[in-house]
């Protein structure tokens, strides 16, 4: 196969043949990446599954790890969400005064955040601030030559630092999907009321009438496979820091952008899935 690609290589031109290189080694490396990811997730999950049964899971490491990702994306979380409540209110309320459907004011808003809005303020914070702290702790262990010391003392690193971290993730996504939730729909609830003519019972009644609780638990949900995307990438790429101190900061930069972009392709995924196999039904 690969003599079979190199003679196919030989036979285009200098430049579309480098290029045609660059693009299979760029696809490798990332489908090996990839791979990886898939290889750490799997173990993670399996030792998290076993510890618990056995009752040997480190709770006090999870909540510590619970307590610093609450400590850095509590507050950031309620800085997004009302701004982002008082756009999404001034937007909506704005379309329809226009088009005569001030009735329905409270649920396109409550939708929108409940859907799509928090989990996805949930992923970029999680990414942004928790998947870079994580990236940088095990990056710094990593080229301190942490890791290799834990492994030769028998103690397999996935287990002893990623699982405890898994378990924390897996506890605070949906309480932070939660409070932005919250926030957002407030700030809305507040925009509409006070600024935009609208009444405390519309808004409420329109929203109840569209909105489920099948949309809150499909939001925690994604915010759940969201947070475990992040940590997935962040530990990866911390694990396998190279190059010194230059390699924690290019662990952190690509494990932000690697897990932003990942989540907002599986928010495209499961929300196209959603539209087909479950419309909205009104009541």
């Amino acid at each position: 196969m690969i003599g079979l690609q190199e003679r196919t290589l030989r036979r285009l031109p200098e430049p579309a043949a480098r290029f045609a290189r660059w693009g299979i080694e760029t696809t490798s490396s990332g489908l090996r990446t990839f791979g990886r990811a898939l290889v750490l997730a799997e173990e993670a999950f399996r030792w998290l599954v076993r510890d618990i049964i056995t009752l040997r899971h480190p709770w006090r490491d999870s909540v510590l790890q619970s307590w610093f990702i609450v400590s850095v994306t509590a507050i950031p979380a309620v800085l997004v969400a009302i701004p982002f409540g008082v756009i999404v209110a001034v937007q909506v309320g704005t379309l329809t005064q226009e088009v005569g459907a001030t009735s329905v004011t409270g649920a396109a808003g409550g939708l929108g955040v409940i859907r799509q809005g928090a989990p996805m303020v949930s992923a970029l914070l999680l990414g942004g601030a928790a998947g870079a702290a994580i990236a940088s702790d095990l990056g710094a262990r990593t080229i301190r030559d942490e890791i290799d010391a834990l492994r030769t003392m028998g103690i397999d690193p996935v287990r002893r630092l990623v699982v405890p971290r898994l378990a924390a993730m897996m506890l605070v996504a949906p309480l932070l999907c939660i409070l932005i939730i919250f926030m957002g729909i407030g700030t809305g609830y507040v925009i509409n009321v006070g600024f935009q003519s609208g009444t405390a019972g519309s808004y409420m009644s329109s929203l109840s009438a569209f909105a489920s609780l099948a949309d809150l638990v499909v939001a925690l949900l994604k915010s759940v496979v969201f947070g475990i995307i992040v940590l997935v990438v962040a530990c990866q790429r911390g694990l396998e820091t190279e190059l010194g101190p230059k390699g924690v900061a290019n662990a952190v930069n690509s494990a932000v952008v690697i897990g932003v972009v990942a989540t907002f392709c599986v928010n495209l995924v499961i929300t196209q899935l959603l539209t087909m196999f479950l419309p909205q039904r009104i009541g």
